[in-house]
């Protein structure tokens, strides 16, 4: 029914606006102060500022406790590893006199702990805990180092896979799938055994070869999705060169997963490398102390000194425990899929 014209709601709505409106113009351009309406004159909306992708993401990692515990462990682990000189007891290459004198192959061939070595001695006579904290330098090391090959690697493949596409990408993607196809701790075993002389470089570089078509295939699937990109598209319509697209636009722009798929595989390094010198595929010195190393070295006391296995195993599993923590935690906080 159509209002009356006796009726004053129509004209109250008015006035309202008016006054409003009037309100507006007399605070020289300021918004108009309404509960939550933020407009201000001529309809334009205040500018609240956006929030990026990695504030995002730092947001919900701080609230986030396996973050918390993946980091804690990580940096513990690097801490450990970089001023591993310092914070050694005695020096882990060194046979300690205090050890020897209660050392008999026959009766005591590994001495247990004493007064200034907590966790006794191998079978050497050398403090276990110094080549304990010894080890975390040489395991970051290959580690590190291994990924760093790897992901190295794997970015170039990647980038040509994806950015070229055709038979590039087919030749490439097939290489890939068969390196893929191989079990990886065989393939860094095969590649390792092939060297004239195991060292801690064979190890690097074996692991480096296995974990090149992982980042690959992930690299390649990115660039692929950047291609049709409205900014890759804009950027060719306006005549920019294939390169510059590429290395500009795409490539950055498909290195976040990447990177994130990184934490998650220098855990599986520091796996494969503990594996390689169980295996006796590593750096045959051990005045260089490495935990899979260690590891190896403990098999023959194994049934009647199990801590000489269990120390360096605990250290191989919290380590890798807290990459892999921290890793996952990263890759869901920049996966949009994952946000609630």
């Amino acid at each position: 029914m159509p209002p009356s014209p006796m009726d004053p709601r129509p004209n109250a709505k008015k006035d309202r606006i008016d006054s409003l409106a009037s309100t507006a113009g007399e605070s020289g351009g300021a918004a108009t102060a309404v509960k939550d309406v933020h407009v201000g004159v001529a309809g334009k909306v205040k500018d609240t500022g956006g929030v990026s992708l990695i504030a995002s993401a730092w947001a919900r990692l701080r609230r986030n406790p396996v973050f918390l515990i993946g980091a804690a462990i990580t940096l513990l682990f690097v801490l450990l590893a970089l001023f591993a000189p310092l914070l050694a007891p005695h020096d882990p290459t060194k046979r300690m006199p205090e050890l020897l004198a209660n050392l008999s192959r026959s009766t005591n061939p590994v001495p247990g702990p004493q007064d200034g070595f907590p966790l006794g001695s191998d079978d050497f006579g050398r403090d276990l805990l110094s080549r304990l904290i010894g080890g975390a330098r040489q395991t970051l090391i290959v580690g590190v180092f291994a990924t760093l090959f790897g992901l190295t690697g794997g970015i170039a493949l990647g980038t040509l896979a994806g950015a070229f596409g055709g038979w590039v990408d087919s030749l490439v993607m097939r290489v890939v799938d068969v390196m893929l196809s191989i079990p990886s701790l065989l393939l860094a075993v095969s590649i390792a055994a092939l060297a004239p002389k195991p060292s801690q470089w064979t190890v690097i570089i074996a692991i480096a070869v296995v974990q090149v078509p992982i980042f690959a295939r992930l690299l390649r699937g990115s660039m692929l999705a950047q291609r049709s990109s409205d900014h890759v598209l804009a950027a060719r319509a306006l005549g920019v060169k294939q390169s510059a697209i590429v290395f500009r636009h795409m490539l950055p722009n498909s290195l976040g997963p990447v990177i994130v798929q990184s934490t998650l595989v220098l855990a599986t390094s520091i796996i494969d490398a503990a594996a390689l010198s169980f295996l006796g595929l590593g750096n045959p010195d051990d005045r260089q102390p490495e935990w899979g190393q260690m590891l190896g070295a403990a098999q023959q006391y194994i049934q009647d000194y199990p801590h000489l296995a269990f120390y360096p195993a605990a250290c191989i599993i919290v380590v890798a425990l807290g990459f892999t923590l921290m890793g996952e935690s990263l890759r869901e906080a920049l996966d949009p899929k994952s946000r609630r």
